[in-house]
């Protein structure tokens, strides 16, 4: 139960993410899932294990983490698309 409750937190962090950013997620709720668990990592990594946690995630440092890996992301993949538009 606790690693199903860690997916959805995953897939709700990512989502909300790509939410504030206004950016899409690619892999629609594999992507969230896989946003929220690796940017809660980096978050957790960069800012420490603080305020609320829910299933062993740190809310806010995974919050802020997926952001900065939503951008990140949406920056490539961007210049990616742009990239083969001008081919």
């Amino acid at each position: 139960m606790g690693f199903l409750l860690y997916l959805i937190m995953g897939g709700i962090i990512g989502w909300l993410a790509g939410l504030i950013l206004g950016k899409d997620i690619p892999g629609g709720v594999i992507g969230n899932i896989i946003a929220g668990i690796i940017g809660a990592w980096i978050g957790g990594a960069l800012l420490g294990d603080w305020g609320p946690e829910i299933a062993d995630i740190a809310i806010i440092p995974a919050l802020i983490g997926s952001l900065a890996l939503v951008f990140v992301l949406s920056l490539i993949l961007g210049s990616m698309s742009k990239g083969r538009r001008n081919s």
